[in-house]
């Protein structure tokens, strides 16, 4: 094999690669950045594998993988992928929400009924921690879940 032909396999490998990689999920906004910031960021992760399960216990229920980031704060807690939300609990957020920790990995379910979803992921970290403050936020807000 000649020295053109390996440079040029050696691009094309390299092309390939890049291509196979996964897009960075990350991005926020400089508004976002800037909130997070005021709210105390106690975790981030970014471009994870989060299993999303859709109107789970019904017939009509499936999951799939997605790649997306999340960001825990003293007062929030974001799943996107880029500026698409999957789920954003806020000091606000009505809608019932809860958390629970499976081994290494944590699970959100928000919703209730057939349009009930849930994202689970591993965190790098203590999934132990990233529950509670996972939880403390659920709490704090005006969840369903804290409704009698």
């Amino acid at each position: 094999m000649t020295r053109r032909t390996m440079l040029a396999c050696g691009w094309l490998f390299a092309g390939a690669t890049l291509a196979c990689r996964p897009a960075d999920t990350s991005h926020l906004t400089p508004e976002q950045e800037s909130r997070f910031a005021q709210e105390g960021v106690l975790f981030r992760a970014a471009n994870l594998t989060f299993r999303y399960t859709h109107d789970a216990g019904t017939r009509d229920a499936g999951w799939e993988n997605r790649v997306a980031s999340i960001v825990v704060t003293r007062q929030s807690v974001l799943i996107y992928k880029n500026e698409k939300v999957g789920i954003e609990i806020t000091p606000t957020s009505r809608r019932a929400y809860q958390v629970h920790r499976e081994a290494d990995r944590v699970r959100i379910s928000a919703g209730s009924g057939s349009s009930r979803e849930a994202w689970s992921f591993v965190p790098a970290d203590s999934a132990e921690a990233w529950t509670e403050a996972i939880r403390a936020v659920i709490k704090s807000s005006k969840s369903a879940s804290n409704q009698p």
